[in-house]
């Protein structure tokens, strides 16, 4: 194994000791008691090569040239204070082990001493590892759960792929492209990641790139300096200066001008600021996230964005999906969004029934979470169930399963009808159905293929 190489997850015990004899007689004890074993001779760079969630537990001896027992135990504890350490020595040293205990060490044994001692010591050592990792690993879920998944609501698999995605993005300091269709929460996403990083007690600033006027674009985003241009009457801090320390969210930018852009790019790779009319070179300490609703690849083969500037800000792509390809998750934030505009208006809730929900979740939404929101308070406010236009709403239907059944029959076909197709054949394959069964249904509800189609077809 390479000196330098992170130290195998699968190893329970990590044994450093100077000297051979021992170090072997150790090892074949802990190995002969089924525990997996790494024996080294020095403890230089052991510090460096343990992960914080290392699940073993470390036995050194303390007196060793170079790193020593007491130097390691600093060092183990300063990345993980929860890591057992057991020390030995040879000498006796009582004071020296006083110091050691009050290190943090987990338990010290003094040479020479029975394997018995060492096995009970290692064992109950790694008894309190694994409960150690285990209360992270559900402190890390509880705090997942009410930080992400109640700002990100849904349990498909989509939704499940793109909570992950954030939380391991949050984690670093990458600038992040976000990539997401009108209405997709792009805000929502932005702001967790923040949220859930280092630079949480930082400022998170917002802005649309799309609506500012190409005449304030620069000074809103740069700053500038008094007399920088005609109506500039005093210094302004632009948006970059303001958010240092924490996180810029530059929504649309695919409508910055080519010249911002320039500026951009160069603020992302020098993380520097310079004010308009202002020779002066400000650091800044940001993470930069970016959304689009736009192919930048596409946007810059066609030269309307820098080719450079898109691959900067692709490092770290992340992707919302449409509420389309979200499955139930629709109906889980529409319920969402419905009981909180009821709480707010002070309504008593409305239940869906059966039609609506199947009407749901045959919305093809494409204005996502923003149009489900503005449906759900519509029907918080007691307002018929309308999505659009794109399908017509479902009326409530009296009697039983069967008579909602065709009600709910007749009011799909009814919604694909609304669509454009130009044959019958094009509408059959929409709704799934061979075209004779597809003209009965008609005959049946009384519908009739548009005008100007070719029926025959």
């Amino acid at each position: 194994m390479s000196t330098d190489s992170p130290i195998d997850g699968r190893v329970e015990v990590l044994l450093i000791d100077d000297d051979p004899h021992l170090r072997q007689a150790l090892s074949q004890t802990l190995d002969l008691a089924g525990l997996k074993v790494l024996a080294l001779d020095s403890a230089d760079g052991v510090g460096e090569r343990l992960d914080a969630d290392w699940p073993g537990v470390v036995v050194s001896d303390i007196r060793m040239p170079g790193v020593d027992g007491l130097q390691l135990l600093e060092a183990l504890h300063a990345k993980d204070p929860g890591l057992p350490v057991l020390l030995i020595t040879g000498h006796g040293d009582v004071p020296l082990a006083v110091q050691a205990m009050r290190a943090g060490a987990y338990d010290f044994l003094e040479k020479p001493f029975p394997s018995e001692n060492l096995l009970d010591s290692v064992r109950r050592a790694l008894d309190l590892r694994r409960l150690q990792l285990d209360n992270r690993s559900l402190r890390l879920a509880l705090a997942d759960r009410h930080e992400l998944s109640g700002r990100l609501l849904g349990q498909s698999a989509p939704t499940r792929r793109l909570r992950e995605q954030i939380g391991a993005l949050a984690a670093t300091n990458a600038d992040v492209l976000i990539l997401g269709e009108t209405g997709s929460g792009k805000e929502v996403v932005a702001r967790a990641l923040h949220e859930l990083s280092a630079r949480r007690n930082g400022p998170f600033v917002a802005i649309n790139a799309g609506a500012l006027a190409e005449s304030v674009v620069e000074s809103e985003l740069f700053g500038h300096e008094a007399g920088a241009f005609t109506g500039a009457q005093k210094r302004r801090i632009g948006k970059f200066e303001h958010a240092n320390g924490g996180t810029l969210f530059l929504d649309e930018i695919e409508s910055m001008s080519l010249d911002v852009q320039v500026k951009l790019l160069r603020l992302l790779q020098e993380r520097i600021v310079e004010r308009m009319g202002s020779n002066q070179l400000i650091p800044l300490d940001i993470r930069v996230v970016a959304a689009t609703k736009e192919d930048l690849r596409q946007a810059a083969d066609q030269g309307r964005f820098r080719a450079d500037l898109y691959y900067r800000l692709n490092v770290a792509p992340l992707r919302i999906p449409p509420l389309r390809e979200r499955g139930e998750d629709a109906l889980l934030l529409f319920e969402h969004f419905a009981e909180a505009a009821s709480a707010r208006h002070r309504l008593p809730p409305r239940e869906l029934q059966p039609l609506q929900r199947a009407m749901l979740l045959r919305h093809a939404w494409p204005g996502n979470v923003r149009e489900l929101q503005n449906a759900a308070e519509r029907f918080a406010l007691g307002l018929e169930l309308a999505l659009d236009n794109h399908a017509p709403s479902l009326p409530a239907v009296q009697g039983g399963l069967s008579e909602q059944v065709e009600a709910f029959e007749r009011a799909l076909i009814a919604a694909e009808l609304s669509r454009p197709h130009g044959s019958m054949r094009s509408l059959a394959e929409a709704l799934g159905l061979p075209r004779k069964t597809l003209h009965d249904k008609l005959r049946k509800h009384g519908l009739h293929f548009g005008e100007g189609s070719d029926e025959s077809d």
